[in-house]
């Protein structure tokens, strides 16, 4: 009999912010994050220490994905953001750095964390009711009957991933095919409850970028097919493919140790019994004159001949995230049994061909109307791969949060420095009463909101990465990077041509500041609603729904985290 060991008391840490190892943690990961910000970010390479793949990246989700994480405080802030991106797919770094910022800069004030929530959730809400008003100098209007602003929002999104490898012209290259994409994905029918199409990415190594292409409809691998020989199908009378889509196997071997005991009479052969019936389905299938087969698993290799010689094309090995856009776009309904078959189970297809793509074959199922399509995505190296699909992936998303929320956000940094001057005008001149609602002073609420004002402005700082300086104009509150090494002028427009977002250029006098994080002058005046039709073509951009998403999620951990009292940790 084992010894029984004794329980140990449970690990209380009180005050966690206060602890250096904490405060270093938070410092390290902070770094980690700041470095891999924006078009110039440095890159991470991540490993396990016994081997297993190697992934080099600057995005959130594979970053917080493959750190090891396991400091509760920690946890909570890369769950947060996690959680964040699952649902938007852009602006995790944002979030995470900024709610970073909150931490650092609320912590060292000599105010109560209850007081900070309070005043730091008006601050809040003031921002996010400026960025949805008409009035709002950061945001843009995203027309879907020009290309233009859509075409800024993806190429924003390709460029601020260094690890993609990509030059202007493959850029270029992808925001096509990406604007196409989506297209494909709209219905032409629009209903009371709309429901977005997909694209489904199909990864090729060892093409160039500007391979890539676009196809409605889907493409399944198939290595056996035979290239040169021409396409029978059989077709309906209406001059269609009927297709059957299964999502169970069709191996043969339906019966496993693991479910339990079977009964069976004396030389009777379970094997000889499941390929009995798997061939009366191939007959049933044969009698419904279909023409496709897909099998999400393996399909047994007496059936696929049998199909074959009959004239019905198998495929199988499709995989489970083919199975919702095949049902979607050819109307089949997944066959869950061999052992029966309903007539309403059956979909169609207008056509299919097949596809030949670097050494690799493909069967292309053309629909009658889709609202699906495959982007055959190319590059050089695997690692480089990894990184673009994640990107298309995110492009993808944001046009469609663009569609339900048709606006963008200034992107470069100036959305944040102009909301930080939007802020600090605002609370220059509040009455009483709000100081009363807030049952806060004056001098802990101007506190806060610098330190609120510091946070944003620390994103904006973050996208430098070569010793530069980061300059805000007084006019519009935008961003400018001056590149370093740069001579010393008399004059701060001698060196800037565009802000951040490249809306605005040095043809004016603006009254550039340092942005270090102090606290600075209101701005003037709120920059332009619109930008002219030109300017649009060259603009920075970033998701509005995700970037509001990103500040609120980054407050509200932030608040969460600096309210902790207790760690209570159970070490059993």
């Amino acid at each position: 009999m084992s010894r029984l060991e004794a329980k140990k008391p449970p690990l209380f840490i009180s005050e966690p912010l206060t602890k250096d190892a904490v405060s270093q943690l938070l410092s390290l990961l902070c770094g980690i994050l700041k470095s891999s910000y924006g078009p110039a970010g440095r890159l991470k390479q991540l490993h396990n220490g016994v081997g297993g793949c190697v992934c080099t990246t600057s995005q959130s989700s594979a970053l917080l994905g493959h750190l090891s994480i396991s400091h509760p405080v920690l946890r909570v802030l890369a769950a947060s953001v996690q959680n964040h991106v699952s649902r938007f797919s852009d602006c995790g770094l944002f979030t995470a750095i900024l709610c970073c910022g909150f931490i650092e800069n609320f912590r060292s004030l000599s105010v109560v964390p209850c007081t900070v929530i309070k005043i730091s959730k008006y601050l809040l809400s003031l921002c996010m009711d400026y960025m949805k008003s008409e009035a709002c100098g950061c945001r843009v209007s995203v027309d879907f009957s020009r290309v233009e602003s859509l075409a800024c929002l993806v190429r924003s999104i390709l460029t601020s991933k260094p690890a993609c490898m990509l030059n202007k012209t493959e850029v270029d290259h992808l925001t096509t095919l990406m604007l196409k994409a989506f297209i494909f994905t709209v219905p032409s029918h629009v209903e009371t409850n709309t429901v977005l199409g997909k694209c489904v990415i199909v990864p090729v190594k060892g093409k160039r970028v500007v391979d890539s292409t676009v196809f409605p409809g889907l493409l399944i691998e198939m290595p056996e097919i035979q290239l040169g020989k021409p396409l029978a199908v059989k077709k309906t009378g209406s001059d269609m493919i009927k297709m059957a889509l299964f999502c169970v196997s069709m191996s043969g071997d339906g019966f496993t140790p693991e479910e339990g005991t079977i009964a069976v009479h004396h030389g009777v052969s379970l094997e000889m019994s499941e390929l009995n019936q798997l061939l009366n389905v191939g007959k049933q299938l044969v009698e419904d004159e279909v023409g496709l087969v897909v099998c999400q698993k393996v399909m047994h290799p007496s059936l696929k001949q049998y199909l074959k010689e009959s004239g019905v094309i198998a495929v199988d090995r499709a995989g489970l995230a083919l199975m919702e856009p095949l049902g979607r776009m050819t109307g089949s309904k997944p066959i869950a049994s061999i052992h029966s078959l309903s007539p309403g189970c059956y979909g169609s297809l207008k056509d299919l061909c097949i596809e030949s793509f670097a050494s690799k074959s493909f069967v292309h199922l053309i629909p009658e109307d889709t609202v699906i399509c495959s982007l055959m995505l190319c590059n050089r190296s695997e690692t480089a791969l990894d990184e673009l699909k994640r990107v298309c992936e995110t492009a993808e998303h944001v046009l469609q949060l663009t569609m339900k929320e048709p606006f963008a956000l200034l992107g470069g940094g100036c959305t944040e420095t102009h909301l930080a001057s939007y802020i600090r005008h605002k609370s220059s001149s509040l009455p009483a009463s709000t100081f009363k609602d807030l049952e806060c002073s004056q001098t802990h609420y101007q506190l806060v909101a610098d330190g609120f004002c510091r946070s944003l402005e620390s994103v904006a700082r973050s996208l430098n990465h070569d010793d530069g300086e980061i300059l805000t104009d007084m006019v519009y509150g935008h961003c400018w990077l001056v590149p370093s090494g740069l001579p010393c002028v008399s004059k701060w427009s001698d060196l800037v041509s565009k802000c951040g977002c490249r809306m605005n250029g040095n043809t004016e006098d603006l009254s550039w500041r340092f942005l270090q994080g102090q606290s600075g002058s209101p701005m003037l005046q709120g920059c332009p609603k619109e930008p002219s039709g030109k300017v649009t073509d060259f603009l920075t951009l970033d998701c509005f729904a995700a970037k509001c998403s990103g500040l609120q999620v980054a407050l509200e951990t932030a608040n969460l985290i600096l309210d902790l009292s207790y760690i209570i940790e159970d070490h059993n």
